[in-house]
């Protein structure tokens, strides 16, 4: 799997830079190129009281609004990219996580920080990060204002066994074979899929047994540098993965979008959100429904 293009979303706040130093870390390990962009949203008659005071002409004059944010999106570009990994900025007009989206088509990773410009009603990039989460056709690395992935010493990526979750894998073993990552394979057994009185210790000595297999199958190439454990838990799948994450070090979390579509009890889509909402590890989700099913038993690529 190779990445070779990166989008990363700026709004100009300090929090969206942190997206540009990771993503430039990402193209050091993937010898890929960056391209930044901004989602400006016009102002229109909806948005009058912010409009109080101006001329029409901010209304109509789009190309010289496109200039200056073209301008300052490159100069704040190189202030935390270096200048041989950027191409040319993008500048979008309408809904950010709309554009985002179609962009992020014709690449192979996007980086952005999970909020922007709290308070700014006109683009609130938490929301926008939710929905690009959910529709983004390639995958999509969440970081927070404290998330530092050094040199990726350690992964964590999470199953439940689904052909969805396993859409994550070959991505997580590229980043470990470039980075030299240990990886420690997670599944969570959450009591809540089972009825009062079903549980004993021989389900979880299955699950493992299970999640050993798993490791054979899909992590030969990273044999020596893969862990795995089955943690039981009453609690909800993201709540017993975000208590993992606390008790365990680790500069990535790995996840699919989507897992066990229809078993009520361990959708991967509301839980890699969840743990996305509520981490400062960088979150690196790959929705399969994107993925073409063609490519999950490719080779990687070197």
């Amino acid at each position: 799997m190779k990445i070779k293009k990166i989008l990363v979303p700026v709004d100009f706040s300090k929090l969206s830079t942190k997206a540009l130093e990771i993503a430039e870390k990402m193209a050091g390990l993937f010898d890929s190129r960056i391209t930044p962009v901004h989602v400006h949203i016009p102002i229109t008659e909806m948005d009058e009281p912010y409009a109080l005071g101006m001329s029409s002409s901010v209304y109509q004059d789009l190309d010289k609004i496109e200039k200056n944010l073209t301008d300052r999106l490159e100069e704040i570009s190189r202030e935390h990219v270096d200048e041989s990994l950027l191409n040319d900025p993008i500048i979008a007009f309408g809904n950010p996580a709309q554009s985002i989206t179609d962009l992020s088509e014709e690449y192979d990773l996007l980086v952005m920080t999970s909020h922007g410009r709290t308070g700014f009603s006109r683009f609130l990039l938490g929301s926008v990060a939710e929905k690009v989460l959910r529709l983004s056709s390639c995958p999509v690395l969440v970081v927070e204002e404290e998330s530092e992935i050094g040199d990726l010493e350690r992964i964590l990526v999470t199953t439940d066994f689904s052909e969805n979750s396993a859409i994550a894998f070959p991505l997580t073993v590229e980043i470990s074979r470039r980075a030299g990552s240990k990886i420690h394979l997670l599944h969570i057994l959450s009591y809540e899929q089972f009825k009062k009185g079903e549980t004993d210790m021989s389900i979880e000595d299955l699950r493992k047994e299970r999640l050993k297999l798993v490791a054979n199958k899909y992590f030969q190439d990273v044999k020596n540098n893969i862990s795995w454990s089955v943690a039981p838990s009453e609690e909800s799948p993201h709540e017993a993965i975000l208590n993992h994450v606390k008790e365990n070090s680790y500069q990535l979390i790995i996840m699919a979008t989507v897992g066990r579509t229809g078993i009520k009890h361990l959708m991967m889509g509301s839980t890699t959100t969840n743990v996305v909402r509520h981490v400062k590890t960088a979150v690196l989700s790959i929705n399969p429904r994107k993925v073409k099913a063609s490519e999950t038993d490719d080779e990687i690529d070197d």
